[in-house]
């Protein structure tokens, strides 16, 4: 304790917050890089293994269909005996914590979510490695800053930083990983955030390349150009893949719900990793992360889809692939949805990704079978991965950005915009925000870009009401009212019923007249001195903030009387400390 004091005085005087923050997005973009690649290599080698060890058995097919069970079986032993405690949900506590906790993260999410995820991918969990990694560089941005005692709103911006690197980390894609902090953590880029986050992701890339070489994620080169003739064409894929976005969003949501009305964990993880692993059986694409299917997609290799399948005779059939490929995209949400509400860990990121590969390639193949002008397979593929990514994750330019990196160049940069942007047309009428962020919106637990408003839903009223006015009954009489008067040091009174029913206030300046003249105490009954409350003047604690605002401001009232929906009285808000409370957390919220 008196190193870690001695190291925070000299920090105090020797640098300042803005300083420190923009060095410590280094430490956090390295570390947030190096638990990337650790978790890549984590669950490769994991994979192998299992593999190795299991799928070389006779009885292969009962084997894998087995394996899901055996991984989410881990997984919870896992959760529940070692973390000891909820992980949470990914990247919604995260936004969670960031609107409501200050940022604050606790320390075990720095390496559960890591652990955990290995665990439930490398034994054929459909989901996704992206959020559990980015969830993890938060957390350490978030640790870290509050280990330095740095403000809220610096701890917050690491936190962006942690989850930048890790994105970074994964796909070496700074610029994709930092719209990412913006679209899905909905943060303002500012003079003040940009440049931490560009470090982070730089540093964290930096480290990716010289631990795992120069190769992406999916490696592959556009070598058939856009041509303008095709844009109604990706147009049509951006239809399709709002539709395949709401599908997912809707699918995930149906069949986590499922599986959270089951009674009993253990009930819940023996289900959900049985259908998993006969999902898996009848379509091996969907073990794992999926990302070698994906990669043969884009090598227009679409017979690998049926390796390791009793039906792969069907390969050469021309509507055999097509198929197949709808298949996939119809049940790839329900395998990631149980794989999570069974009791696995992992991310809707890369099933996204994946997702909207086989929409792409579906689209593609579709027109060229049916006569329409030849469209490139692997193009389409692409596009769909970002199309599908904008709808689910409301990022497109996240999206956007990180196909083309992954390409290696902008050729695809029209037909990338073009559809995301038709995806996210199609779908902001019927979803408005993220998979991650949805939840919380309903709820009201959301920090969006415009701060004004998430103040006045996220800032706690029960937390400004005042309570230390002093209460008289109705009936009472002067008498008791002045003894009440010396007890107070406030000079309104509110007047209850005996069933604390709130009846209106007796004003100090409204008795100062009598207060002297003993031979009214008896005579004179506060039911005579009190002022009836309107309902201008009344605040329902079922009342939003907002709504109290707009009290103040159209009464140009001080103090609003806060009761609840049967009448009793609860205490009062102050127009001062409303407004006071709302420039403390613009101030804290804000990223410039």
């Amino acid at each position: 304790m008196k190193f870690y004091a001695a190291i925070h005085r000299w920090r105090l005087r020797h640098l300042s917050e803005p300083v420190l923050t923009v060095l410590l997005a280094v430490v956090v973009g390295l570390l947030s890089g190096l638990a990337a690649v650790g978790l890549k290599t984590l669950v490769h080698y994991s994979s192998r293994m299992v593999g190795n060890i299991f799928m070389s058995h006779q009885s292969s097919y009962l084997i894998v269909g087995l394996l899901p069970l055996v991984g989410i079986v881990l997984t919870v032993l896992f959760v529940r005996y070692v973390v000891r405690g909820d992980i949470g949900h990914g990247l919604p506590s995260v936004l969670l914590a960031i609107s409501r906790k200050n940022s604050e993260l606790p320390p075990k999410n720095m390496w559960s979510s890591l652990v955990a995820s290995t665990i439930t991918v490398a034994f054929g969990g459909s989901v996704g490695l992206e959020a559990p990694i980015a969830s993890t560089g938060s957390a350490i941005g978030s640790n870290i800053g509050r280990w330095l005692r740095l403000s809220p709103k610096n701890v917050r911006l690491l936190l962006g930083c942690g989850a930048a690197g890790a994105i970074a980390g994964i796909f070496k894609a700074p610029f994709a990983a930092i719209l990412f902090v913006v679209e899905v953590f909905l943060f303002d880029l500012t003079a003040t955030t940009a440049l931490p986050l560009l470090i982070s992701s730089l540093t964290a890339a930096t480290v990716a390349y010289f631990l795992m070489g120069t190769g992406v994620q999916f490696s592959f080169q556009v070598t058939h150009p856009f041509a303008l003739s095709q844009l109604p064409y990706y147009a049509l894929l951006g239809i399709f893949c709002a539709a395949v976005s709401i599908y997912f969003l809707r699918v995930t949501d149906w069949v986590e719900a499922w599986f959270a009305r089951r009674r009993g964990p253990w009930m819940r993880v023996v289900v959900g990793g049985l259908l998993l692993g006969v999902m898996v059986v009848l379509f091996p694409p969907l073990y794992g992360e999926g990302y070698n299917a994906l990669t043969d997609l884009l090598h227009s290799d679409p017979a690998s889809l049926f390796g390791g399948t009793f039906y792969q005779s069907y390969a050469s059939m021309w509507w055999a692939p097509l198929v197949l490929l709808l298949l996939l995209i119809v049940i790839k949400p329900i395998a990631t949805a149980t794989t999570i509400g069974s009791g696995g860990v992992g991310g809707t990121f890369g099933p996204s990704l994946v997702l909207g590969g086989l929409s792409g390639y579906f689209v593609a193949l579709f027109c060229n079978q049916i006569g329409l002008p030849p469209q490139d397979t692997a193009n389409f593929a692409l596009v769909g991965m970002a199309a599908v990514m904008t709808g689910v994750m409301h990022a497109p330019f996240m999206a956007t950005f990180l196909i083309a990196d992954i390409t290696g160049g902008y050729g695809l940069l029209v037909p990338l915009l073009a559809a995301s942007a038709v995806t996210y047309l199609c779908i902001s009428p019927f979803e408005r925000h993220s998979i991650y962020a949805r939840k919380l919106a309903e709820q009201g637990n959301l920090l969006t870009h415009d701060k004004d408003a998430s103040a006045w839903h996220l800032l706690d009223m029960q937390s400004l009401i005042e309570t230390n006015f002093v209460i008289v009954r109705s009936g009472n009489t002067l008498r008791d009212l002045v003894e009440v008067i010396q007890t107070s040091r406030r000079n309104v009174f509110p007047v209850l019923t005996d069933d604390d029913k709130f009846v209106g206030v007796v004003v100090l300046d409204d008795v100062r007249k009598i207060i002297f003249r003993p031979e009214l105490y008896d005579s004179v009954k506060v039911d005579e001195l009190m002022h009836p409350m309107s309902e201008g003047d009344l605040v329902r604690s079922s009342d939003s903030l907002s709504d109290v605002v707009e009290k103040f401001r159209v009464g140009n009232r001080y103090n609003l009387v806060v009761v609840d929906d049967q009448d009793n009285y609860l205490g009062f808000l102050s127009r001062a400390n409303t407004f006071s409370a709302y420039r403390r957390f613009i101030s804290d919220t804000s990223d410039e």
